[in-house]
Order: C-alpha cells, then structure tokens, then sequence
C-alpha cells in the first residue's frame, strides 16, 4: 500500500488511536556500532519514487547518531498510535499530527525549544495544529494545500470571470454546464468528502474558536452550506468521475471547466495544459468572508517512551531545523508540495511564478488547518451532517444544530482532560 502526501488532507483523516495487538517487532533499535546511539526513524510509506532513499540518504548524513529508516506500510497512524503506548516503538516518528490523545497521555516529547528563534519562520497555519496550551509537539516538515483549478478558456468562451465569491462560484458552474461539460468538480459525493471546514472558513468562521467552543454556530454558517446544495441540485457537479477529486484526469480530459484539487496537480496540468489554467483559493461567502485554502502537514515527533529522547531532538532539530537543503530537496524533488518553512517557500526557484507562486501566496495568506481540538468525533458529526446537506436537501438549520451539540459535547471532553 503507498500513500502519497495527500492522504492527510482527506477531510475524513484522523489519527487512529487504537491499540493494535502487534505492532512489528523489527524496530531498528539496537546498541548501534561501537557502543554509538542509535535511533529508530519512522515514515509513513509515500507515493513519490525517491522519497525512500532521500530519507535514507539524510538519516546516513548524520553523525552523532546511527538513524535507522523504517518505511511503514499499512495503516500508519494506528502502527505508531499503538506503538508510542510501547517501549518497541520509535525515536522518531512521522505523524499527522500528534493527535491530543497522545499530547495529553504524554506520549509525545514537547519540542517547543527545537524552533526557538525560527518558530515565526515556520507557516503558522500548519505548526498551530501541533502546538497545545503553547507548547510545541511536532515540527513540520511540508505543506500539502489544495484549490480551484479552472481552464481559462473555457471560462472565456462562456463569458464568465473567474470566480471571487461562493455566489459566483455557483453562478459560474451553472453558466459553463453543457451537455458534454459540467461547470465544477468537487468529488464523485459533490464536495462533502473534501471540502470539510474549508467553506466555513470561507465564510469568516470557524470549526472551533480560540476559548474552545464551536466556531459555527451562526447562522450564516447554513447559509454557506445551503450553497454547496445549490450546486448539487442544479447538476453543476460532475459526478460519477473516473477519478476522484484528488486525480486532475476530469479537468484534463475536459469533464468539467473548474476542479478542486490539491498542489500536487499542478505540475501535470501545467505539463498537459500549458497557460490555458489558472488556480484559485476557495471564493468567500457574506461580507465576513475570506478566501480559504485547507493545508496540512505530516511532521516530525518525538516518542516518550524512547531510551534516548535527548538524542532524538537532536537528530529531529538537525534535519527539520538546521538542514532546510533537505527541508527544501524533501518538499520538491519528490512530488509537488510546498516547504513548511516561510523563507524556503518564498526562495525556492519551482514556486516562484506562475500558478506554484499562487498557490505559496495563497497558503501563506489564506491557509487554515483543521484545529487540534477538531477531533474524529467531531468530524465524523460534521461530515455527515454536510453530506447530508448536499447530496440529500437536508435543511441546513437542522444538520447544524445538532451537529453544534455533539462537538460542544466533545470539546468539553477535550478541554477538561489533564
């Protein structure tokens, strides 16, 4: 099973947490040569050939310790959930995440004083979600983003400008419809997989605010989504598409004049589209609204329960801090993604024209993750509730109200727990 960077921006993703009954007995801990440390490495196992032998390549670059790489097939978050509850676990881990089941256990190593004094350098948007009560417990190592792909010729031929508004953004995928043409994908279930919060966002909200309590609950927040029904019930969406929303294969084969999808995209509709693209942040809604672009990021973790956690935040500042040519080299010569770090993002020569440059401006003023305390529960409530709301008419009012219930219910579990 390979995954690629992408995987953690599915809407529905959250770190598993069950204890499985064996978690691999081939940790790669061991004494190491010559009495020297040696450090366990775990990575999820990615789709994008070389990004196996880069890790390698910098785990041999490091001195002070014997790094050992392990790629991990399978179900990632749930083999390191159950292995950080174990002394066979790894040093140091890759996680999309840490989840707040793991900061609160305190099954992770806080690393606030890894990033002392780059900590603003790093996108925000991407290291808030790995920070609890100020303290910082994963550092990122790339953003993975996604938006709106739409073929300019296409919108030209229509007459229709591209679109700055939800309201537009309906209006437009109406008026490009044709018999052979759908004016928007957002996924073979019409958008309620991918989009998440994103248009809450976009409406100037929030999935929860800053003192912990549903940032939705608002009536707006109906009207935003009644939206998303809008462009279901008028057949805007295309629907029942080779490929879902994360393959470009439906704007490509000309499908559909508008895609959501991810950066990941881009360089093969560039290579097969040429100019005739541009790329968007998802419109805003109402006169509180913003543009919104949904990013994550896998980072990297440090286990508690490792005999040498001192060695390991050595090793994690070294790679993830201090070596931003491995920082940079990871996020762009393997795949299509954008470096964590604000100044590497900015001077990097593939992101700095074009649709790549937006796509960094885009994150940069524009980005949001979902939060720390936005937990499974919670999304699974939400998740639900909208694809409710646009695959069968279900009244907005009605789905969020109660869906407002369950998270408050969960975020006082969560914010009450030691």
């Amino acid at each position: 099973m390979t995954i690629s960077r992408r995987t953690l921006l599915g809407a529905g993703a959250g770190a598993g947490v069950a204890v499985l009954s064996a978690c691999g007995s081939n940790t790669g801990r061991g004494g190491g040569s010559s009495g020297g440390t040696t450090l366990a490495q775990w990575y999820h196992q990615y789709g994008e050939p070389g990004t196996e032998q880069a890790v390698e390549r910098y785990a041999a670059a490091y001195k002070k310790a014997h790094v050992t790489v392990q790629w991990r097939p399978g179900d990632y978050d749930r083999q390191t959930a159950a292995a950080l509850l174990t002394d066979s676990g790894p040093d140091v881990f890759e996680v999309n995440g840490p989840s707040l089941d793991q900061i609160q256990g305190r099954q992770v190593e806080d690393l606030t004083e890894l990033v002392a004094g780059v900590k603003d350098d790093f996108n925000s948007a991407v290291l808030a979600p790995k920070t609890y009560r100020g303290r910082v417990y994963g550092i990122p190592q790339t953003i993975d983003m996604q938006m709106l792909y739409y073929r300019k010729s296409l919108l030209a031929d229509a007459g229709v400008r591209p679109p700055e508004t939800l309201d537009e953004l309906v209006d437009a995928a109406r008026e490009l419809t044709s018999r052979k043409v759908k004016g928007l994908f957002l996924g073979n279930d019409g958008g309620a997989g991918v989009l998440g919060g994103t248009p809450l966002y976009a409406a100037g909200l929030r999935l929860v605010t800053e003192d912990g309590k549903p940032g939705f609950d608002d009536p707006s927040a109906a009207r935003t989504l009644g939206k998303l029904r809008r462009l279901y019930a008028e057949k805007s969406l295309l629907l029942g598409a080779p490929a879902d929303w994360s393959d470009p294969s439906a704007f490509l084969q000309g499908l559909t004049a508008m895609q959501w999808s991810g950066l990941w995209a881009l360089p093969q509709v560039q290579k097969e589209l040429g100019d005739d693209f541009g790329v968007l942040p998802f419109p805003k809604d109402g006169a509180a609204g913003r543009p919104s672009v949904p990013v994550g990021a896998y980072g990297a973790a440090v286990s508690a329960r490792g005999r040498h956690k001192e060695a390991a935040k050595e090793y994690v500042k070294w790679l993830w801090v201090e070596r931003t040519d491995y920082q940079e080299d990871f996020a762009l010569s393997y795949g299509f993604h954008i470096p964590a770090r604000i100044s590497l993002a900015k001077k990097a020569a593939k992101l700095r024209t074009g649709a790549a440059a937006d796509a960094v401006r885009f994150t940069t003023e524009h980005g949001d993750a979902q939060p720390l305390l936005w937990t499974p529960a919670s999304q699974v409530a939400y998740q639900d509730a909208l694809s409710r709301i646009i695959k069968d008419g279900a009244n907005p009012e009605t789905e969020l109200r109660t869906v407002v219930r369950k998270v408050s219910a969960e975020l006082d579990r969560v914010t009450h727990t030691s």
